[in-house]
């Protein structure tokens, strides 16, 4: 887990960019016994993402709902193509 000054220089931002994306739920930060912020790689990577829509012009808290509901999009996508897989499966001569 990456350290919030760590986190934010990685990502070229700033510490209450971090925060405002918490604050928003897009991310939550573990935290270390003496409660400091503690960030995964894939909160990072979504924290990035964020970044990106935020630097082209998107407000905070609308580029966090655009990710959330990418998040949601490709679950759901994921799930269909699992189904639709078991359905091949099950039944092979319907799939052509």
């Amino acid at each position: 887990a990456y350290t919030m000054g760590r986190a934010a220089e990685m990502l070229g931002t700033t510490h209450g960019f971090l925060r405002a994306i918490g604050e928003a739920r897009l991310i939550t930060p573990l935290r270390s016994e003496g409660g400091h912020r503690r960030y995964s790689r894939y909160q990072l990577r979504i924290a990035a993402r964020a970044r990106e829509l935020v630097d082209h012009g998107t407000p905070i808290e609308a580029a966090c709902r655009i990710i959330i509901l990418e998040d949601q999009l490709e679950e759901a996508q994921r799930i269909n193509a699992e189904y639709r897989r078991a359905a091949e499966s099950a039944n092979p001569t319907a799939a052509t």
